[in-house]
């Protein structure tokens, strides 16, 4: 069995990379056809980068190194940075006005995950192709 898949990579840096992020994102999945077949998903998969590269930017101070990888099944994006602490959903709360983006990945991904490297962490969101279910969940 052969495993195809097509992948992008690009670093995001702090002084302009949310909005660079989302229309390199929406760039992809638009040549994937996704834009067309399956708009909502590509705007979750949009959010999510906006969401992770900001978090990148906010709370690590660092560039956020971007890679999203389309296996035929699965599009899995993941999110770099220079910080060892992991993120994670906070429950909700009126009060804030902050603080909310891994609640709205945890919303919009089918699946998530973060993981610490040597110089950093990862964060890495599945979204079902759109036509079919994710063997990754």
């Amino acid at each position: 069995m052969s495993v195809r898949a097509v992948g992008w990579a690009r670093s995001f840096p702090v002084t302009h990379g949310v909005r660079a992020g989302r229309e390199w994102a929406r760039g992809h999945l638009d040549a994937l056809g996704w834009t067309t077949a399956a708009p909502d998903t590509a705007d979750s998969v949009v959010l999510t980068v906006s969401e992770l590269v900001a978090n990148a930017h906010v709370h690590a101070h660092s560039d956020a190194q971007v890679v999203m990888v389309w296996d035929g099944t699965c599009l899995h994006l993941s999110v770099s940075d220079s910080s060892d602490v992991l993120p994670a959903a906070r429950p909700p709360d009126d009060e804030r006005t902050h603080g909310r983006g891994m609640a709205i990945v945890d919303s919009l991904a089918d699946a998530w995950e973060a993981h610490t490297r040597p110089d950093g962490k990862t964060v890495t969101a599945a979204f079902h192709a759109p036509d079919g279910e994710c063997p990754h969940d």
